[in-house]
């Protein structure tokens, strides 16, 4: 491990050590650890997949409180090699995880995730339910078909119907009877004339449809045609997608009895377009020990009004009733 000796005195968010740790199968995972040895052990889980951790992250937790590391997970971020999927499932990410708490000795862990953060956190949760102390959500995404149909298909054309035309308006008609998986298909060919537009319409799509407020409601077409960098995002999201989150169906829900005795605290915004509140609502109805907070006038971002605030209290809260 690199401590960050220069600044740590300065700022007390500025990474305590950071370093790439070898996972296996050719993976280097970018790993830091803020706030103090001895605190509340704790992990993020950055959404996506295939995003990556930010610095504003490490803010979410008390650094007089909290010993918590936060990773970029397989080809995301600051991961090695960057935007790799052979060897990036699922379960290699959890035993990830695993590795990860291993190395800094912690029996238990607090696990902290949103989106597709949630969905790992989940899915660890449910494997390692005894390496779990506690659990806080943020937009429940239960990594299910159903849910990525009902985003696109139904919400989509609902409250933004002209992004909607320009969205499917890509694909030939006859193409548009599987929309999902002509996209995701497009995304991951190799051919970069290919994956290019349709990677750019997905990641502008998604943002629109995250944002309670957004500033655009079509796609600039234009733009589409860009020759400069792409996001990365769509083509993890793909991948994982195409291959059902490397779950079995409705996994999560079915699994939820495996949380009992771990407590949690679920943060859903009002108004999220991608995680609905009846997805944290059906998952909090099979997981007792788990608090539903709902926030009024937020979508699905950690940056809309109120949600980020929420999801601090809710760290500190579930952190005040395991130190009860």
């Amino acid at each position: 491990m690199v401590p960050d000796a220069g600044t740590r005195r300065s700022d007390p968010f500025a990474p305590l050590t950071s370093e790439l740790l070898p996972v296996g199968d050719g993976h280097d995972v970018h790993v830091e650890s803020v706030g103090r040895e001895g605190g509340i052990p704790a992990v993020y889980l950055h959404g996506g997949p295939g995003s990556g951790c930010q610095p504003d992250h490490r803010r979410l937790f008390d650094p007089e409180r909290f010993h918590a590391v936060l990773f970029d997970q397989r080809g995301a971020g600051r991961s090695r090699p960057k935007g790799r999927r052979e060897h990036n499932t699922l379960p290699h990410l959890i035993a990830d995880m695993e590795t990860i708490r291993e190395k800094f000795a912690f029996e238990q862990w607090m696990v902290v995730g949103g989106s597709w953060g949630a969905t790992l956190a989940l899915a660890y949760a449910q494997v390692h339910s005894d390496r779990v102390s506690s659990i806080v959500l943020r937009a429940t995404f239960l990594g299910t078909r159903a849910e990525l149909e009902g985003a696109f298909l139904e919400t989509l054309p609902r409250f933004y119907p002209g992004l909607s035309d320009d969205f499917i308006g890509l694909l030939p008609t006859g193409e548009r009877e599987k929309l999902l998986d002509a996209y995701w298909c497009r995304i991951l060919d190799p051919d970069v004339a290919v994956h290019s537009p349709f990677a750019r319409a997905w990641h502008d799509t998604e943002r629109i449809l995250s944002e309670h407020a957004s500033s655009r409601t079509r796609l600039d077409l234009a733009s589409l045609k860009s020759t400069g960098a792409l996001p990365a995002t769509p083509f993890m999201e793909a991948h994982y997608f195409a291959n059902d989150c490397f779950m079995k169906p409705n996994q999560l829900l079915d699994d939820a009895q495996k949380l009992k005795g771990i407590p949690g605290i679920i943060v859903q915004g009002r108004y999220d377009l991608l995680c609905p509140p009846a997805t944290s609502h059906a998952l909090a109805a099979r997981w007792p020990d788990a608090e539903l907070r709902i926030v009024p006038g937020a979508g699905h971002t950690l940056y809309d009004p109120g949600i980020r605030d929420a999801v601090m209290k809710a760290i500190a809260d579930v952190a005040s009733k395991m130190t009860d």
